[in-house]
């Protein structure tokens, strides 16, 4: 299974480790090591998906379990969010929820509050992207949890985005946030678990 390029900064530090303990013969601290190192490289992990043909599907933008599906009022337009949280053992991929040119990429410093907060979408730590598609804008919201600390983000303003494209990843534990325009069809309900790139999680009208 592919990995994210990010593991290996955990990965390869805590390899040396393992073997080091191991031929000093402290056989559980190895072992300790090698589970931790395991771990990681599950948590890292990054699998392909199958990405829905529909031009107006949108796709979720990360694996995890749909806490909230509300109407917002974000800087005075109506918009639909749709909030997911990612347990460490979802994979933590953010992926493009629609094709488009990504017209803003911002970063807002904030708390470390459990991502399972509903408060956490305005006070925490994240990184926003903005991405322009054929009919509709989608904002994508890369939140940092009680336990995330490290927000990374693969794209810049004005990059081109397939729909499903990988994006960023958010390290142990997150939420991420999808923001609609307020006719979109929502696909999904609140408690339902969804795989990034591949559930389509609402569709957008027309032209």
């Amino acid at each position: 299974m592919r990995i994210a390029k990010d593991a290996w900064i955990f990965v390869l530090p805590l390899l040396v480790a393992t073997l080091l303990l191991y031929f000093l013969h402290w056989l559980t601290a190895s072992g300790v090591s090698l589970a931790l190192t395991l771990f990681i490289l599950y948590f890292f992990r990054d699998p392909e998906r199958e990405i829905p043909a529909d031009p107006l599907a949108v796709v979720s933008p990360a694996d995890g379990r749909v806490m909230e599906v509300e109407p917002v009022n974000v800087g005075g337009a109506s918009r639909v969010r749709i909030g997911i949280f990612l347990s460490v053992f979802d994979v933590h991929i953010n992926r493009s929820p629609i094709a488009g040119r990504v017209t803003s990429v911002r970063y807002q410093k904030g708390k470390f509050e459990a991502a399972f907060k509903k408060s956490v979408s305005m006070e925490n730590e994240q990184n926003r992207l903005t991405i322009a598609g054929r009919t509709a804008v989608v904002e994508v919201a890369q939140i940092a949890g009680l336990i995330a600390r490290r927000i990374v983000c693969y794209k810049g303003e004005g990059d081109t985005v397939l729909r499903g494209e990988r994006i960023g990843l958010i390290k142990f534990g997150s939420k991420t946030d999808c923001l609609l325009p307020p006719d979109a069809e929502v696909r999904v309900r609140v408690g339902e678990h969804v795989r990034g790139g591949a559930s389509t999680i609402a569709r957008l009208k027309g032209e």
